[in-house]
């Protein structure tokens, strides 16, 4: 049996941030909602120590590529319907 991962990296911008705590408050809030809604493996990725710019990174993984492009197709969608960020890249690969 085929099984296949689908990954997902985002850069985003919050542009509310005015220090690391409020990023990470919004970054929290975010991770937190995305394990627990669509049970994904979830981490910030990058730009660590950025008060307005976060790189996170999420996975699934399923016996059908189609289910794990449409995953990570729902998470897009749903991070591009909060207001607190906006989305500056989108990057998806299924292995």
């Amino acid at each position: 049996m085929a099984a296949f991962v689908g990954l997902c990296r985002v850069t985003l911008a919050v542009p509310g941030s005015t220090s690391l705590k409020d990023k990470r408050r919004v970054l929290r809030s975010i991770l937190d909602r995305l394990r627990q809604r669509y049970a994904l493996a979830v981490a910030e990725v990058g730009s660590q120590d950025a008060w307005q710019r976060a790189d996170i990174a999420f996975a699934c993984v399923s016996s059908e590529a189609g289910r794990c492009e449409a995953i990570l197709a729902e998470c897009v969608r749903w991070l591009e319907t909060r207001s607190d960020i906006e989305l500056l890249e989108v990057d998806t690969e299924i292995l």
